[in-house]
């Protein structure tokens, strides 16, 4: 036998660890921060079947965890077995296909014992007194009889005190209260029937009794009340999709405003993230993320669960046919014209310094051709169409023959204005109400049926318009291109000229025609009739912008127009809109209302920024200071 050589370092000796140790190794899998450890105690709440759970936390859970419920309660023979590690009563079976419980690994409060000082106090229903249990850094006690009421009371106290190497990773107890907050939320919302309390030192940061999933999904996400939420269904085989989502005007920074359970389990799904976002990207801010509640329900053999000690990743059988389902039951919910969920802007800080100009629009012109361009304007802008089509405006009282509405009084003209009164012929079928006057040629103020005030940017309003008709028209394939009588020379760096040309003929089915003119140079020949050819310059520069850009999903995710089509029409789209600072007549205000109530996604513009926002009753008051 060949002697160990002297440049190998000595051989180790493989031995057993002892228990405590295992468990704290094992603790660090399952119980990552005091929002892991929270999560896991309001599971086993909700598996017993309780009917109030109510949270306690010092300090964001690093001091103090505590977990109170009227649930089923256990025994004494119950407590020492639920301190013992893989020790469970929620598995029927041991082929870990049909869990129907949130919590079945029996790893939670023996991962909590190990890393920390536990005290358990429960009392089945029907007992005569409660008993308590208790397990500080894996030392288990003996079950001791105690006061209590029937139900169950988790208490846990210096949270890794026993791993000091986790410990001195824990954030700030304002970030660890934060994440808290995010996973009570989370269970809150799966289980409505069940009133929730969470107190966070001496703040109670809510206490919402049983109530329905709307209400329950209005609370915890914190929206402007029900008539702000969108609903959404969905099914496909044997997937089902039920919830609630805001309209694409609430956004958030990060994705802690979705809410997306699985059979009624919350998770951090990866494919149901994606699907979320593709479904909101043309109607969000790039780099915001919407605020959904989202429940899925799939046949438990088509998915599993056991991935991840912390069960909150998923595996699903059939990831496209779920992101599917996902992506167009919110397309859906999300393609209901400007008025179908309401749009309040967050906090008005100041009033402006001087009086408001208000334009009211001359008497209606006579009808023309909608599509007819309109003359040139004195002040040198461009002039830009918009379709009126063969909609009906709403009815208002008109101006006297002849005359025009005068100026909104200044302080150098004190006299009264004149009001202007809308008179709905059925205020239901117009959301947006009727047009009674134009703010610094950008903003047009209505008044809806239920006397609410609406604010429409013109510009954002029709370039959603714009786009919406340009994209139907690209996948009927029927857009007309309309030739320019000359045509137009574009310099670009070489770059983008390359790119621009490599797409020639994609851009040729959007009514772009164009051909090299050597070097960096573009020569247009046609552009789509509904834009005009007033920019083929800008047009052309803002589409070799978005062409060179190549951090867009591919085009599985949105069927026939890939997102990075999508934008080269949403940029098309804003060359071809009405520019702010146009003014609009009455009729054209009317027409822009009406299109937006029926035309999808007209809550917000192309780029994702709110088309309008309205201001009821309550809100006004409340800025004016009368409540």
């Amino acid at each position: 036998m060949m002697p160990d050589s002297p440049h190998l370092p000595a051989r180790p000796v493989i031995r057993r660890l002892s228990e405590q140790v295992v468990n704290r190794i094992a603790a660090g899998e399952v119980i990552e921060r005091p929002a892991a450890a929270l999560k896991e105690l309001v599971e086993n709440a909700i598996d017993s079947g309780a009917r109030r759970i109510a949270v306690l936390l010092e300090r964001g859970g690093i001091d103090r965890i505590e977990v109170v419920d009227d649930g089923c309660g256990m025994a004494p023979d119950d407590l020492l077995l639920a301190v013992e590690r893989h020790c469970t009563s929620k598995l029927r079976d041991e082929t870990l296909v049909r869990i129907e419980t949130l919590g079945f690994r029996g790893e939670a409060l023996p991962s909590i014992g190990a890393a920390a000082r536990l005290s358990v106090v429960s009392r089945p229903h029907g007992a005569d007194s409660a008993w308590r249990i208790a397990v500080e850094g894996g030392v288990v006690g003996l079950p001791e009889p105690c006061a209590g009421p029937p139900g169950t009371r988790v208490v846990v106290e210096d949270l890794f005190f026993a791993t000091p190497a986790r410990r001195k990773f824990l954030k700030s107890p304002r970030v660890e209260s934060g994440h808290a907050d995010i996973t009570v939320r989370r269970l809150a919302l799966s289980v409505p029937q069940v009133a929730f309390r969470l107190q966070l030192d001496d703040r109670v940061l809510f206490d919402l009794p049983a109530q329905d999933m709307e209400s329950r999904v209005a609370a915890i996400l914190e929206a402007e009340g029900a008539d702000g939420l969108l609903a959404v269904e969905g099914g496909r085989g044997d997937l089902g999709l039920t919830g609630f989502a805001c309209g694409p005007s609430v956004h958030r920074a990060t994705a802690a405003g979705q809410i997306l359970l699985v059979n009624g389990r919350p998770v951090v799904d990866l494919v149901l993230r994606t699907a979320v976002r593709v479904a909101y990207r043309h109607v969000i801010e790039q780099g915001r993320h919407a605020v959904v509640a989202l429940s899925l329900t799939i046949p438990p053999d088509q998915v599993d669960v056991n991935v991840h000690p912390a069960k909150t990743e998923l595996r699903f059988a059939d990831a496209a046919a779920v992101r599917g389902l996902v992506i167009g039951a919110l397309g859906r919910a999300l393609g209901g014209g400007a008025g179908a969920a309401g749009v309040r802007p967050g906090l008005l800080q100041s009033r402006p310094s001087g009086p408001a100009r208000i334009w009211y629009p001359p008497p209606d012109r006579p009808a023309a051709d909608p599509l007819a361009p309109l003359p040139p304007r004195p002040d040198g802008l461009a002039a830009t169409r918009l379709d009126l089509g063969d909609r009906p405006a709403a009815r208002m009282l008109s101006d006297p023959p002849g005359e025009s509405p005068p100026p909104f009084p200044t302080a150098s003209a004190p006299s009264d204005p004149v009001p202007v009164d809308p008179v709905l012929s059925d205020p239901a079928d117009y959301p947006l109400g009727a047009a009674v006057a134009q703010v610094m040629g950008t903003y047009v103020i209505a008044v809806s049926g239920d006397g609410g005030l609406v604010l429409v940017d013109q510009h954002a309003a029709h370039e959603r318009l714009t786009h919406e008709r340009l994209r139907a028209q690209y996948l009927d394939g029927t857009i007309r291109a309309q030739r320019l009588l000359l045509p137009e020379i574009v310099t670009l760096p070489r770059g983008q000229a390359e790119v621009l040309l490599s797409f020639a003929g994609t851009l040729a089915a959007l009514g772009v025609e164009i051909e090299s003119f050597g070097g960096g140079a573009v020569l247009v020949r046609a552009l789509p009739a509904l834009l005009g050819t007033d920019d083929p310059a800008g047009l052309l520069r803002d589409m070799a912008e978005e062409l060179a850009e190549d951090d867009l999903a591919g085009p599985a995710e949105v069927r026939a127009l890939d997102g990075r089509l999508d934008a080269i029409i949403a940029r098309m789209a804003c060359h071809g809109s009405v520019r702010a600072g146009r003014a609009l007549t009455r009729a054209e205000m009317d027409a822009l209302l009406r299109d937006m109530e029926r035309t999808p996604r007209a809550g917000t513009c192309s780029h994702g920024r709110p088309t309008w926002l309205k201001l009821s009753r309550a809100d006004l008051e409340r800025m004016f200071g009368r409540r």
